[in-house]
């Protein structure tokens, strides 16, 4: 019997072990296909927008930027997450995970204002459309994009050397904890940029469900005529307006926990903080199959792109809509 015992207690070790095993590589397999669908993703993105001479507007341009900040996610932080995961205790392991959480609040922080800056466009385009030409230009877009990336790295530095609390070497980065002081990140970084995207969108809807009803009840063939651009303008405002919803599903989570974590005393478990924050990041994969199903000269482009096309001969003024 005592035999029988330990001959148990061996399989129920081993059944354990592969039972880590398999869910380790299980982790790992997901880690790295987020990775390479951000990375492919996000470069047709790129790829599109700088080689079609048609998509060369401010809207897109911003685009372009947050289709930078997604695939920066997928080119560092994920291959970060699967390194620490995988590996034991690192040489100047307190540094390395602090790069990877200036990361993370980094491009989470650009991804945001890349966000609000486009839903300031997409305001002066459906409410003020006589006005947009005149403020929203390629200069203005480049201003947005040098201020959205500006602040992001000053909040993903100052937040990680001012407001957190690393804890000590346990084969793997220690969770993010920030301190009270850390939470006015928080609100500058994520939830005042959401109120103001919020309160916008929610203007435009209210513009455009009164445009559409001035059409329906004008005969006028001028107003009729325009009603084709107002249409295009109104569905790029709602794939843009799904885009922030995207984005604010997957990071409300992980900004309200670590909102909260001071307050209940840090009492939130390290691996739902990990868990949440790769929620985060996951939502990098997200946007170009948004685009892809909702903007068909984006699916034009595609396919030109994956099928080699624009490499045996010069496409760049083609006409994608």
């Amino acid at each position: 019997l005592p035999l029988s015992l330990c001959t148990w207690h061996n399989i129920s070790q081993q059944n354990n072990i592969v039972n880590v095993f398999s869910v380790g590589k299980l982790f790992s397999f997901v880690l790295g296909s987020l990775s390479v669908l951000t990375l492919s993703g996000n470069l047709l993105i790129i790829i599109s927008i700088i080689y079609f001479k048609q998509l060369h507007t401010p809207t897109n341009y911003l685009i372009l930027s947050l289709a930078m900040s997604d695939l920066l996610v997928g080119a560092l932080v994920f291959p970060f997450v699967l390194a620490l995961y995988v590996s034991s205790c690192w040489y100047l392991e307190d540094l390395i995970c602090r790069i990877r959480h200036s990361l993370d609040v980094l491009l989470s922080t650009s991804s945001i204002l890349n966000l609000c800056f486009i839903s300031i466009d997409r305001y002066y385009a459906v409410c003020h459309p006589l006005r947009y030409k005149s403020k929203i230009n390629v200069c203005a877009a480049v201003m947005m994009i040098l201020v959205c990336w500006g602040v992001s790295a000053m909040n993903g530095v100052g937040t990680v050397i001012m407001g957190l609390k690393e804890g000590k070497c346990e084969g793997r980065c220690p969770s993010i904890n920030i301190d009270i002081s850390g939470i006015t990140g928080c609100i500058l970084s994520f939830y005042l940029p959401a109120v103001i995207m919020l309160s916008i969108y929610l203007k435009i809807f209210l513009v455009a469900q009164k445009q559409a009803r001035s059409i329906q009840n004008s005969n006028c063939q001028s107003i009729k005529s325009g009603a084709s651009v107002s249409k295009m303008e109104r569905k790029a405002t709602k794939t843009l307006a799904i885009v922030m919803g995207a984005f604010l599903i997957c990071w409300t989570p992980f900004f309200t926990v670590m909102t909260l974590n001071p307050l209940i005393n840090y009492s939130v478990p390290s691996t739902a903080i990990e868990i949440f924050a790769l929620l985060g990041s996951s939502n990098s994969v997200l946007n170009p199959f948004i685009y892809a199903f909702f903007y068909s000269w984006f699916r034009v482009a595609f396919r030109m792109i994956i099928s080699g096309k624009i490499f045996q001969s010069d496409f760049s003024n083609s006409k994608l809509f």
